[in-house]
């Protein structure tokens, strides 16, 4: 199967101040971030608001970004959850929808064992059929970790796995069978120096082009460009840190005027001491005027 690979996006969700998604502006944002150095996009992700999306939401989403930038980008959905079946209805409906590939997490709260997990994944790949399955490992979120070596069996055992996201930094290596992809911006230089294939990533919203510019380096051989890049985006990648994923990154959005920074509850916008570090960081950065507004 195709390599997942390069800078993918976990692209946000956009919303209208009354909390509908706005599907103009998510047309837009997906044209913004393909024009500006993204390799993919992941849609309906944890930055993505999924946990408060619907599926119709999702696919309705998913069939946007598909017509907006489908055939310029790699689009991955999110379809997993802690539920197999609903993992599975979900996988089947974005597969018809035409997506590149499927991104499961490792399921969440009800903490099966490694038999649980077995199962569930073989049962959402199978119903992804011949679209390739990306694996989410985030124990920050999930409390359950996938270690290296039972994702390696899963790759060997069910054919369609192709990749993962691995987003446990102290667990970054090479899995024999699989496309690795940094999970956190920090570690996406990192990942390419040991053999990933990418990342996906959320700075990726503000500073696209520059982590763009830190995949060519890398996979050119210039390591030392690639550091010096890397290095670079440091406060962009601690401001985007600064508070819950993606409260952040929507406020520099805003700051930035690509789109508006709505959140749906659960969360809740940046303070105005956290939107100081954001704003801090892209003035440093030169993607924000001194003093501007927003």
């Amino acid at each position: 199967m195709a390599t997942i690979s390069g800078v993918i996006t976990a692209m946000v969700t956009p919303f209208h101040e009354d909390g509908s998604i706005d599907s103009a502006a998510a047309r837009r944002l997906a044209r913004h971030l393909v024009d500006n150095g993204s390799h993919g996009l992941v849609v309906s992700g944890t930055s993505g608001e999924s946990p408060t999306l619907s599926d119709d939401e999702k696919l309705g989403l998913l069939k946007d970004v598909l017509d907006e930038v489908g055939d310029r980008a790699t689009i991955i959905c999110g379809t997993g959850s802690n539920d197999t079946r609903h993992s599975v209805e979900l996988t089947k409906a974005a597969c018809r929808l035409g997506v590149d590939a499927v991104l499961v997490v490792t399921p969440y709260y009800n903490k099966p064992n490694r038999a649980g997990l077995r199962a569930h994944f073989a049962a959402v790949a199978e119903a992804a059929g011949g679209v390739p399955m990306v694996l989410y490992n985030i124990p920050s979120r999930t409390v359950i970790n996938l270690p290296p070596e039972f994702l390696a069996e899963l790759a060997a055992e069910i054919g369609n796995v192709v990749a993962v996201k691995q987003a446990n930094d102290d667990e970054l290596a090479p899995i024999d069978g699989l496309d690795v992809l940094a999970g956190n911006d920090g570690i996406f230089l990192r990942c390419l120096e040991l053999g990933g294939t990418g990342g996906v990533l959320v700075s990726a919203h503000l500073v696209g082009n520059e982590m763009r510019a830190i995949y060519d380096a890398a996979t050119g051989g210039e390591l030392e460009r690639a550091r010096e890049l890397d290095d670079e985006l440091a406060l962009i990648y601690a401001a985007t840190t600064v508070t819950s994923n993606p409260i952040p990154v929507k406020a520099g959005l805003e700051m930035l005027g690509v789109i508006e920074g709505h959140l749906r509850l659960p969360l809740v916008p940046a303070s105005d001491e956290e939107r100081e570090v954001i704003r801090d960081a892209l003035e440093r950065h030169g993607a924000l005027v001194a003093g501007g507004t927003g």
